[in-house]
Formats: C-alpha cells, sequence, structure tokens
C-alpha cells in the first residue's frame, strides 16, 4: 500500500472557560488595547441582542435571530479584517456588522421589515444580511473572483452556520475557491445545532474544518467561544488569502445558548441542562476573568462599560423608532423594469389600504 495523501486538522486555542492561559498570547494581544476593544464589541453586541429580542416581544420588530453565547466569531471575525475586504454575513452577524460601521438603528430597520436597513452608512460593499441559508456562499466566490480579475488584494469573508456546510451551493463555492485559489476565507459558526438539527444529525464528519481537504485548502478549528482564537486565526487565514495563497475555511465551535430565532422553541428538542452547562463556556465571561487577572479591569470599568453600551442601544432604537415606516408599494417597486399588469392592481389595491388607514389613524 502506497500512501498518496494525509491530512491533519488543528485546534487552536488560547483563553481556557476559566479565563486562564491554555497557549501564549499572539503578539497582537499583549498590549491589551485590542483585547479591551473586543471586550466592548461583545458586551454592546449583547446589549443589542437583549433590547432586539425585548422590542420583538412588544411588538416593535419582526423575528430576531439572536447572537448569545456566540459573540466571539463574529466580533473576532471582524477583528481581523481590514476596511477594504468584504463582509457577507448570515443572518447572526450583528456583532460583526457593528465592528464594521453598521448603526444599530439600521439593523433594526432591517429586521423591522424595512429594507431601507440594508442601505449600510459604514461599510457600503459589505453584502445584506443573508437570510437562505448558505445562499451567500456562492456570492461571496464571486467577490473573491473580482478581486482576483481585478488584482486587489482584499478578501471575502463569510460567515456561515454549521447547518449550511450540509447544502450543496456551500460545496461548489468552496471547490470553486480552491480550483481557483479565490482570495476568501469561510468563518463556520459552529453552533451546534441547525434550527432543531443537531450537529450529529448532519454529518458524520468528526470536524467541519476537514470539509475544506476535498476542495484543496486548508482547514482550522478554533474554540469560537475563545475572541483571541478567533481573531488570530481568522486573522492568518485572510492575510494568507491576501498575499495569493488561496481560500481557507476556519471552524468556530460555540454553542447557541438562546432560541434559534424569537419565532423559535429549543426547549422542545434540547434539555434546558445541556444549554446550562454550555453557559459555563461563553465568551464574554471568559474574556472579562482574564482582563480582571491581569488587572486590565474592574467593577468601576464594568460598570460603566454596561451603562454606555445601554445608552449607545437606546439612541439607536430611539432613531429606528422615529423612523418613517416605508410605504406597502416598496415591496412591489424597483423589483421590475416595468411593473406585470397583475401586479399593477395589486399596487393600486396596496395604495387605496394604506390610504384608508392613515384616514383611520387621523380620526
Amino acid at each position: 500500500m502506497v500512501e498518496v495523501a494525509s491530512f491533519r486538522i488543528e485546534r487552536v486555542e488560547y483563553l481556557r472557560p476559566d479565563g486562564t492561559l491554555a497557549a501564549p498570547l499572539p503578539d497582537w494581544a499583549e498590549e491589551g488595547s485590542e483585547l479591551l476593544r473586543l471586550y466592548r464589541a461583545m458586551v454592546l453586541t449583547r446589549t443589542y441582542d437583549t433590547k432586539a429580542v425585548n422590542l420583538q416581544r412588544t411588538g416593535r420588530l419582526g423575528t430576531v435571530a439572536s447572537s448569545l453565547g456566540q459573540e466571539a466569531v463574529a466580533v473576532g471575525t471582524a477583528a481581523a479584517m481590514r476596511p477594504e475586504d468584504v463582509l457577507l454575513p448570515s443572518f447572526r452577524e450583528q456583532g460583526a456588522m457593528l465592528w464594521r460601521g453598521v448603526r444599530i438603528e439600521e439593523l433594526l430597520t432591517f429586521w423591522g421589515g424595512d429594507e431601507r436597513g440594508s442601505n449600510w452608512s459604514g461599510p457600503r460593499e459589505d453584502f445584506p444580511i443573508c437570510i437562505p441559508v448558505g445562499t451567500h456562499a456562492p456570492h461571496a466566490a464571486g467577490v473573491a473572483t473580482a478581486f482576483k480579475l481585478r488584482r486587489e488584494a482584499r478578501v471575502a469573508v463569510c460567515i456561515l452556520g454549521d447547518g449550511a456546510t450540509s447544502k450543496g451551493d456551500v460545496y461548489e463555492a468552496w471547490n470553486l475557491a480552491g480550483v481557483w485559489r479565490l482570495p476568501m476565507v469561510t468563518v463556520i459558526n459552529n453552533n451546534q445545532w441547525a434550527i432543531s438539527v443537531p450537529r450529529s444529525a448532519q454529518t458524520a464528519a468528526a470536524t467541519l474544518a476537514q470539509k475544506a481537504i476535498a476542495c484543496g485548502m486548508p482547514g482550522v478549528q478554533v474554540d469560537g467561544n475563545d475572541v483571541i482564537a478567533v481573531r488570530e486565526v481568522v486573522g492568518r487565514m485572510i492575510e494568507r488569502a491576501r498575499a495569493g495563497e488561496g481560500p481557507a475555511i476556519v471552524e468556530a465551535l460555540t454553542y447557541r445558548l438562546s432560541d434559534h430565532t424569537t419565532a423559535d422553541d429549543a426547549r422542545r428538542y434540547r434539555d434546558d441542562a445541556e444549554v446550562s452547562a454550555h453557559w459555563k463556556e461563553e465568551p464574554i465571561a471568559r474574556l472579562r476573568t482574564f482582563l480582571l487577572a491581569r488587572g486590565l479591569w474592574d467593577k468601576d470599568k464594568e460598570e460603566a462599560l454596561l451603562a454606555e453600551c445601554a445608552r449607545e442601544v437606546e439612541r439607536g432604537v430611539e432613531a429606528y423608532l422615529a423612523r418613517t415606516p416605508a410605504p406597502a408599494t416598496e415591496m412591489i417597486d424597483f423589483v421590475f423594469a416595468e411593473l406585470p399588469r397583475p401586479m399593477r392592481s395589486q399596487r393600486a389595491e396596496l395604495l387605496r389600504r394604506s390610504a384608508a388607514r392613515a384616514e383611520r389613524a387621523g380620526r
């Protein structure tokens, strides 16, 4: 027998769940200022999530996908990117979007059912939130192809969930990226659940990172609750892609502490005891413990940060609630160059009903 190839998947971790070091810190993390930025971003993300869920429960927002317990994946990924790179997010990457300049009121506007919320004031070339599972992976391959053809030192960064890795279009995007050596990095947010389907029911692979092997690219697994590991490994893969060395996949192991969305009740398919056990691994407490031990944080700073994040979120909520709703005809306008005849009558009916509601509200 002749061995024609062999492969190994590495797992990277710097902070253990108890906040102690599992490995020496990367150089960028030694000073502490970047760690404080990462910590603030995760706290802001969780503060935003809590408020968004409350708004949904009180009928002032549509369905919301919380990133509770998964903040390190999105924040660490965004922190590893350059402004000129392009983010292609799924529906749980608010931490990355906020880091890159999307405003809170814009996120709320989108989840309030108004597509004007996708008109980011910050990262103008970042893609809008992708609700269909995995369909943005081919988009990422397209973006990366454009970068390569233009000879631009830019990278397309796609974040998707563990469920997306079971889809054919995701594999096709990876396969193309490998063949063409595209500057594309995929971050798999492996939160162990694709809605109600556990990871064990989706794939027999020992890791999701090893799916990179079939596409001719490196695959690395990181502790997705360790924001230092996410920032370091994703950054390494991004710079590798920027240098023309091709695509990569980073699997970030984390856990979804919340329901899939506010339209879900996870108690129907998983035990409370399982969720409680994973609270011991969540990323914010882990980094806070480390910062406290290093003398970079204290109770007063924590209280000040919580108050600051609450104010920032409230300002965003106020701006969102004060925004004039888009007319109902927005769902029809701008879709066709010339409106088909059947939809003309529908548009007229929308206008009639909108006028009737406005008249009733004015009484």
